[in-house]
């Protein structure tokens, strides 16, 4: 979330690309790297400067927002409910492996369809 983070506030505030990158002493490419996620885990001296630039607290980039809360939340909650199926149909905690491995399996075969 933050590149996404990023990318609002360098809009909202009408900045470009290359004007962020530049005064943050970043490379162009690597901002945008971060801006669509391809780069998730820059290092918190890049995040230091790029709040700087864009005149924000450093805490408003790296911490999530109730939104992005509820949806971990809600992500968490059907892991749980996996896991508890998987207990109640009898699955052991060593078997999954073995079911990873099956399923593996199976997403192969649809991709050769």
């Amino acid at each position: 979330m933050l590149g996404k983070k990023l990318y609002e506030i360098r809009k909202r505030r009408g900045y470009t690309l290359s004007e962020v990158a530049d005064r943050a002493h970043i490379s162009k490419s690597y901002l945008s790297n971060i801006e669509r996620n391809l780069n998730q885990n820059p290092s918190i001296t890049v995040i230091k400067k790029l709040a700087k630039v864009l005149n924000v607290d450093l805490s408003e980039l790296i911490y999530m927002d109730s939104n992005e809360r509820n949806g971990q939340d809600e992500l968490e909650k059907e892991w749980i409910e996996l896991a508890n199926e998987l207990k109640e149909s009898g699955i052991e905690k060593g078997e999954i492996k073995e079911y990873k491995t099956l399923l593996e399996f199976i997403k192969w075969q649809n991709q050769k369809k």
